[in-house]
């Protein structure tokens, strides 16, 4: 299976002043998955094998609820190619070399 990107963002229902918690622990269970990921001001792009990738999006549902959600609302996004698609390749030339 060729190499995906996967963008997630989840939206947990839980207080204003909590939701930044919620979505660091997220993030920090995507970290720990040990896939490449970037983090955005709106969604995590992760790279890897489609169902390594979709397991974690699976599993941010459970971390949210676990950390206090009562909902989850989700929105993925995936970029899908034959040969594969990497993160580098989109945005490579933007990020600092120094």
């Amino acid at each position: 299976m060729p190499v995906v990107n996967v963008s997630l963002q989840v939206l947990p229902s839980v207080p204003e002043e909590d939701i930044y918690p919620v979505v660091d622990k997220v993030i920090e269970m995507i970290q720990q998955s040990g896939v490449k990921y970037v983090v955005g001001p709106m969604e995590t792009t992760m790279e890897g094998e489609f169902d390594t990738l979709m397991e974690i999006v699976k599993k941010a549902q459970t971390v949210c609820c676990e950390a206090g959600a009562k909902r989850v609302i989700s929105v993925v996004k995936i970029d899908y190619r034959p040969e594969g698609v990497t993160i580098e390749e989109k945005i490579g030339k933007y990020q600092s070399k120094a």
